[in-house]
């Protein structure tokens, strides 16, 4: 895992550095670029459960996303993606039924690397990079004393294109791919007698539509 880690930041390192030798070709000779999409975050979840087994359910949600774009030429960029969501979670089919864990709010900063293939008003693109992601403000549930989530690094991969409306304005279309996985402590010692540890795989579908802005 860490090594893989480090192949990818080392590649997009290398890609960055290389795109830097070139000449920004921004047509408002700007690097920068931002976009605002509505995005939908679709998990697909599951899980292993010690002890009581069954599975985990992960609610869709529909939330608001910013990012930030730095142009090195004009087909490589890098692109910080910043949003949060809450989902609710539950865990289904387990030896004392299905559990009602609360909620809990994401966090995912996300960081790629794209290529973008110019040539007209429509700009298609192709990304990948690193994803971070921070769990926090954790409602653990009727059930449940307390649910711990921790800190998870991840991969993205991403697609989508630009349609230029102007010079500076354009709409997007944008999916990615998140791979990313859990630990989660479930201390449910009031109501089972237990703690139980799950390792749980989000790896959510990001789907989104918005505009953006060169400055």
């Amino acid at each position: 895992m860490k090594k893989l880690v480090i192949c990818i930041m080392a590649v997009l390192l290398g890609a960055s550095n290389w795109a830097s030798a070139q000449e920004a070709s921004d047509t408002n000779g700007s690097p920068w670029q931002f976009r605002l999409r509505g995005i939908v975050v679709t998990p697909d979840e599951s899980a292993d459960i010690e002890a009581i087994g069954g599975d985990v359910s992960i609610s869709s949600t529909v939330v608001p996303e910013l990012d930030i774009s730095y142009f090195f030429d004009e087909n490589w960029s890098l692109e910080l993606i910043l949003a949060t969501a809450k989902h609710d979670v539950e865990a289904i089919g387990t030896a004392a039924g299905d559990i009602d864990l609360g909620h809990v709010w994401l966090l995912p900063p996300t960081l790629t690397g794209q290529y973008h293939f110019t040539g007209g008003d429509f700009i298609p693109y192709l990304g990948a990079g690193l994803n971070l992601t921070l769990f926090y403000g954790v409602d653990e549930g009727p059930v449940a004393d307390d649910v711990d989530y921790d800190t998870a690094i991840g991969y993205a991969f991403q697609g989508g294109f630009d349609f230029m409306l102007n010079d500076k304005w354009f709409l997007n279309a944008d999916v990615k791919k998140l791979f990313l996985n859990t630990d989660a402590t479930v201390n449910a010692t009031t109501a089972l007698g237990a703690t139980v540890v799950a390792d749980v795989d989000i790896n959510p579908w990001i789907i989104g539509f918005g505009v953006g802005v060169k400055l």
